[in-house]
């Protein structure tokens, strides 16, 4: 019974230690002086403002992208046990002594050196030698270009690791289709293409480039196993519902999972909310749910309210009225209704508050119990500290005369009648009946008289910087705009703060509009609610693109005319720039061109049924190209169609597919060019001398790639390889 125990128990491992080796020189190149420089660099600047944000739970809007990568920065940070407590305003500002910078930077760097063994790796799978993965590997290794990224608190060296790991994981999931479907190793490298996927995308969209070119491939991949006749439709089935459940459904719930992790670690109100609609940042702790708590939610007449106007950018306003009127004659010389300004302004101001009243009664209170306002209800506005009702009629608006001008009607005993009824549309309606909710709402306010729409006009602030002249006090114009069949945000407006009037007389109601209310009513927004508005604003929102010092266009990355100086010491001449390995890039460009022109070539010949390679290599060419070239156009050209400020680093996940074909182009240049063992003897010749160039280069610019030693004038004189290179000499 014990007779197993005769024999000892034995367990095998093999370890590839090319993969060992590579892995070690990887973390050496990227965590060797993590530390160095303890200043700010370049993009840290603008990450490390959010990083603070999550170690303080602010909640913030950032356009460049999903926030997983922003996360695992903050990561770093928590590991560290940062504070938060940092003032990034500054590049080149010395980090305090509760900045944990080698572990803010730590991420990045670990994702950079693991891209080394993934190059390696993804040319085996590609079922190219190991030779020429190993080159793939060392060209990775001692690109200048991927190390100075991967050193610092940024994300393209995480979004690459997530790219290449997603790469390999399909490849070795189409490699185990061939004898193994469904079997565990095949499962693992399925879901982890696709979690590799979404992660790709949580980090910046760029991600989305690679995950549309293996959704692709394995579409093309699956076509090809529609024809085959020994898989039965059940097994053809079965292959599309793992393939759509790991490629498309895991990945869609992953990215959801990182904006709820976001969000839930993201509770206070902070200065970015203000874009947010009312019920988003009520949602938030502090700031305006402090003020908006125990309101009531449905709005009724007599209800006192403030406005907000939905559209929030460039700035959020509040329907606002003063005392002021209209110059009888504005500085072109048309003429105005010298009735009482009403304005959209920017701040919390008891001037924003208004009465709902209806048309029918003459009380400014709520009555018992309360009647509330549906849509379709027509309501009268009753500005509350100058119970002057709201009124748009046939005069140009200020400054858009094509416009109606908006004011608060003052009686001047003269032929321009009141027109101050106003129907409420309820935009965001589930029913023709429902009730006006307060920050739930959406609404229009559509005038009866002349249909036309209370509107902001925030546009001409946008786009010129115009708003009110002195007279106004500089506040944004508030026009009435005649009803089309589309809307705009800035026609639709949401009520933000919220009570019961319960005082008629005026005195007694000022008093009123500065006291809080006592009413309890939640108005927490879903999940999803606020997904579908954050990740508009993330689309939707873009700030103002200025010229940059160091942009570029992406005609500049192929021949590397242009760098970024990402540091200077305050006093010496060390420095660290974002350059690549000249001889990399020149022989990548070489590598591709080449592709391109054997793939037109072999294309031709094999129309002429004339094979110059046999089939098996073929394949092999095509898989390495659409994987290889396919990558780089993918995460290149898109970038022609953008219309944003470019930087080099921008095309970093190009150049690493293109970096990968360049061992792959030369074996096969060995393997099928080259016939003889002369040739080939000379060629290999060849590829020594060119790799000892590679590594040469990257020696050269080593200094400007980790921040030291520091260099002379002469010697920085001597880096600008190219006029258009950017070195920084100190004047003497």
């Amino acid at each position: 019974m014990l007779g197993f125990l005769k024999n000892p128990v034995v367990i095998t491992v093999e370890i590839n230690m090319n993969l060992v080796a590579l892995t070690v020189m990887g973390l050496i190149s990227r965590l060797w002086g993590l530390s160095y420089p303890r200043a700010v660099v370049f993009d840290e600047v603008y990450y490390g403002q959010f990083v603070s944000l999550y170690m303080k739970r602010i909640f913030f809007v950032d356009d460049s992208g999903p926030p997983f990568g922003h996360m695992l920065l903050a990561l770093g940070g928590y590991l560290g046990g940062f504070d938060g407590n940092f003032l990034w305003n500054r590049i080149g500002a010395e980090y305090s002594m509760n900045v944990p910078v080698w572990s803010l930077r730590l991420l990045p760097a670990l994702a950079g050196a693991l891209c080394v063994p993934l190059a390696y790796q993804i040319l085996v799978e590609l079922q190219f030698s190991h030779c020429a993965a190993l080159g793939a590997a060392l060209l990775i290794l001692l690109e200048n270009s991927l190390i100075t990224q991967s050193r610092f608190m940024l994300l393209e060296s995480i979004l690459i690791f997530f790219i290449l790991l997603a790469v390999l994981s399909y490849l070795k999931f189409y490699n185990l289709q061939r004898h193994s479907s469904f079997s565990g190793s095949w499962w693992f490298w399925l879901l982890l293409t696709g979690v590799a996927c979404s992660c790709a995308v949580g980090v910046k969209y760029m991600g989305l480039f690679t995950y549309m070119l293996l959704l692709a491939i394995a579409g093309l991949h699956f076509w090809h196993m529609i024809g085959d006749q020994n898989l039965s439709n059940v097994s053809l089935m079965c292959h599309f519902l793992a393939r759509g459940l790991a490629l498309i459904i895991i990945p869609v719930a992953m990215y959801l999972s990182f904006f709820y992790v976001h969000l839930t670690l993201l509770y206070r109100s902070g200065p970015h909310d203000q874009i947010m609609t009312s019920a988003f940042q009520a949602s938030l702790e502090g700031g305006l749910a402090r003020i908006t708590q125990g309101q009531p939610l449905e709005v009724a007449y007599g209800s006192q309210i403030t406005l907000r106007n939905v559209l929030g950018k460039p700035m959020q306003c509040w329907l606002h009225s003063h005392t002021n009127t209209y110059p009888i004659r504005y500085e072109n010389g048309r003429g105005s209704s010298h009735q009482q300004q009403v304005t959209c302004y920017p701040f919390k101001d008891v001037n924003n508050w208004w009465i709902v009243k209806d048309p029918g009664m003459q009380q400014l209170v709520v009555s018992n119990p309360p009647r509330p306002v549906r849509h379709g209800h027509i309501v009268q506005l009753v500005h509350g500290i100058t119970t002057r009702y709201l009124n748009t009629h046939d005069v140009a608006a200020p400054l858009s005369p094509h416009s109606q001008e908006v004011s608060c009607y003052i009686d001047y005993n003269i032929s321009m009648p009141a027109q101050n009824l106003w129907r409420v549309e309820i935009v965001n309606r589930e029913s023709d009946t429902d009730v006006w909710k307060t920050i739930l709402s959406e609404v229009r306010f559509v005038h009866v008289n002349t249909s036309a729409v209370l509107k902001a006009i925030i546009f001409h602030f946008q786009l010129s910087g115009a708003s009110l002249p002195e007279w106004g006090y500089r506040q944004l114009e508030v026009v009435g705009e005649k009803l089309s069949k589309g809307y705009h945000q800035s026609m639709v407006w949401n009520v933000e703060e919220h009570r019961y009037g319960k005082s008629q007389e005026q005195k007694e109601r000022e008093v009123e509009l500065h006291s809080p209310t006592q009413m309890d009513i939640s108005k927490n927004l879903s999940f999803m609610a606020k997904f579908t508005e954050l990740q508009w604003k993330i689309l939707t929102l873009k700030n103002e693109d200025t010229e940059h010092k160091y942009s570029s266009s992406a005609l500049d990355w192929i021949t590397m005319d242009t760098n970024i100086a990402y540091w200077l010491h305050p006093t010496s001449g060390a420095q660290i720039h974002l350059l690549g390995n000249v001889v990399t890039w020149a022989s990548a460009n070489v590598a591709a061109l080449v592709y391109v022109c054997l793939s037109l070539w072999y294309l031709i010949r094999r129309r002429r049924k004339i094979n110059d390679i046999p089939e098996d290599a073929w394949q092999l060419w095509v898989s390495a190209g659409g994987i290889c070239v396919g990558g780089w156009a993918v995460n290149y050209l898109p970038f022609f169609l953008m219309e944003k400020t470019l930087f080099l680093y921008h095309y970093l996940p190009a150049l690493t597919f293109q970096i990968l074909l360049i061992p792959i182009m030369l074996q096969h240049l060995s393997d099928h060019l080259c016939r003889s063992l002369l040739l080939k003897s000379m060629f290999s010749a060849l590829i020594v001398a060119w790799f000892s160039s590679v590594y040469l280069a990257y020696c050269t610019f080593s200094p400007v790639t980790y921040g030291e030693p520091s260099l002379s004038v002469s010697e920085l004189k001597d880096l600008r390889w190219k006029d258009s290179w950017n070195i920084l000499i100190r004047k003497q």
